[in-house]
């Protein structure tokens, strides 16, 4: 056997053993917009970045990552609960080999459900093109392990999408009579985002998914920036925006029902973050915040003018702001929510938290 065929059997033995190590640790993939990045768009020519000081002030490097955070987010505690490294962003050039086993985030801030959400962020990964990087991502791993066992780590995994605020703040309400509004009155938009979420998520089983934990949207109408831009007085939430989340959030939920019972399984898991997120909105205190109306990073009103950047007002305490900038949560808020997917109530997960999963998991 010549010198090369050794170093390819070598490398084969080395991804093997790694095979069966992350058997239990299983394999994790992410999908959507900004509360899920973690640094693709630092890859990109976009505005939407977090790739600048504040950003990453509490991450273990104490540096920027692209994640839109003071420190971990959504998919970073999430992977730490299964027991898992943070997948890596797929646009990274360290993404190759064995760490591709791992799982692969392709997530992109701005995105939406529709391909016209986020235009004014210019260069962004829309949803078609992250489900295309899976299906590559998919083919990256055959050649790596075989397309059997490639096909059983995507089966096995884990799967998050995070889409639709996106769709509302950058899309419908961007500006006042944006073309979507004036295509559609806002129950009609929403029929018509659940439609199109609809062939995502047909699209994502089509490509292995089997858990996917799909998020309804935030309390969009609570956030600085729509406090700051729709001149919010005593820093009570858009009526308007709420609105939109609850009709969006409820027929989210019967859709992920319906494709279940087509399926004739429980795939896909619907997580109320906008329920988790309304109990520290509407009682910061009790979960140690001093505010969830300001952001810890920004500027003007309850800080929630523009992102976050090294100009900008910085407070020194970030567990106590619910709020990191002025669209995301800080870490201690991801935490909590991060938390209700792990062990919440039907309530928050529906029809199952994560921890029953992983536990159903391990039986079969």
């Amino acid at each position: 056997m010549d010198k090369a065929s050794i170093s390819s059997v070598l490398m084969m033995m080395v991804v093997m053993t790694k095979m069966a190590s992350v058997a239990d640790a299983r394999a994790f993939f992410v999908f959507g917009d900004s509360l899920v990045d973690n640094g693709n768009n630092d890859y990109l020519a976009t505005t939407a970045r977090a790739d600048n000081y504040p950003y990453g002030i509490d991450y273990p490097t104490r540096r920027p990552t692209g994640r839109f955070s003071n420190g971990f987010n959504i998919p970073d505690l999430i992977s730490q609960s299964i027991g898992s490294e943070s997948t890596l962003p797929y646009l990274s050039p360290e993404l190759r080999g064995e760490r591709l086993l791992v799982g692969a985030n392709f997530a992109s801030a701005g995105v939406g459900i529709l391909n016209d959400t986020g235009i004014q962020f210019l260069n962004i990964i829309r949803i078609t093109r992250q489900l295309q990087y899976f299906e590559q991502y998919q083919q990256r791993v055959s050649a790596l392990v075989g397309e059997e066992q490639a096909q059983q780590l995507v089966n096995q995994a884990l799967v998050l999408i995070t889409l639709g605020g996106n769709d509302f703040v950058n899309n419908y309400y961007l500006v006042p009579f944006s073309a979507r509004s004036r295509q559609f009155s806002l129950p009609n938009y929403v029929v018509y985002l659940i439609s199109e979420y609809r062939k995502i998520l047909a699209r994502l089983y089509e490509l292995g998914g089997r858990r996917i934990l799909v998020t309804g949207t935030g309390p969009i109408g609570c956030v600085p920036a729509e406090l700051a831009m729709r001149g919010s007085r005593n820093g009570e939430c858009s009526s308007e925006l709420q609105t939109a989340a609850g009709l969006f959030n409820s027929q989210l939920v019967q859709l992920l029902n319906q494709l279940n019972s087509e399926i004739g399984s429980n795939v896909f898991i619907a997580a109320n973050t906008n329920e988790m997120s309304f109990d520290f909105i509407n009682n910061p205190g009790a979960y140690g915040f001093v505010t969830s109306k300001i952001a810890c990073c920004g500027q003007g009103p309850y800080n929630g003018i523009g992102l976050c950047t090294p100009a900008s007002n910085l407070c020194p305490n970030r567990d106590i702001y619910a709020f990191w900038d002025p669209l995301h949560p800080s870490e201690r808020a991801n935490k909590i929510i991060v938390d209700r997917i792990v062990t919440g109530s039907t309530k928050y997960m529906n029809p199952m938290n994560l921890s029953t999963i992983m536990a159903l998991d391990s039986r079969t």
